[in-house]
């Protein structure tokens, strides 16, 4: 039996999950201010910060679904997600539009990651 490690865990949800040398991460988002390229960079920024926690990192990353609030923020979006992600790393990905958790928040990304070897 492959054992699953939970990092963050409270009664609603773990923040990562690993499973089988795979790290799945809760959605993340940038806060509830700033435009769509501020909540972007700070959502990144969680990413990698939970990706390092789980022993993973962007270049690691294998599939992202992003979810805007208004979809014609993607350029926006786009430009910062682009400078972040390495070149020739770029992982399986998805985007649409969605009504989020809150009215504020413009971004959402879900990402799945390979743990570092």
């Amino acid at each position: 039996m492959s054992t699953i490690k939970r990092l963050n865990t409270t009664e609603r949800m773990s923040k990562s999950v690993i499973h089988n040398g795979t790290v799945y991460l809760c959605g993340q988002v940038g806060g509830r201010e700033g435009n769509v390229t501020e909540q972007t960079q700070e959502a990144l920024r969680r990413v990698e910060a939970l990706l390092n926690e789980a022993g993973s990192d962007k270049n690691h990353i294998l599939q992202t679904i992003v979810w805007l609030s208004d979809i014609n923020d993607f350029a926006e979006m786009n430009q910062v997600w682009d400078s972040w992600i390495t070149p020739g790393t770029a992982p399986a990905r998805a985007c649409g539009e969605a009504k989020l958790a809150s009215p504020e928040l413009k971004v959402e990304l879900i990402v799945t990651a390979a743990l570092i070897d």
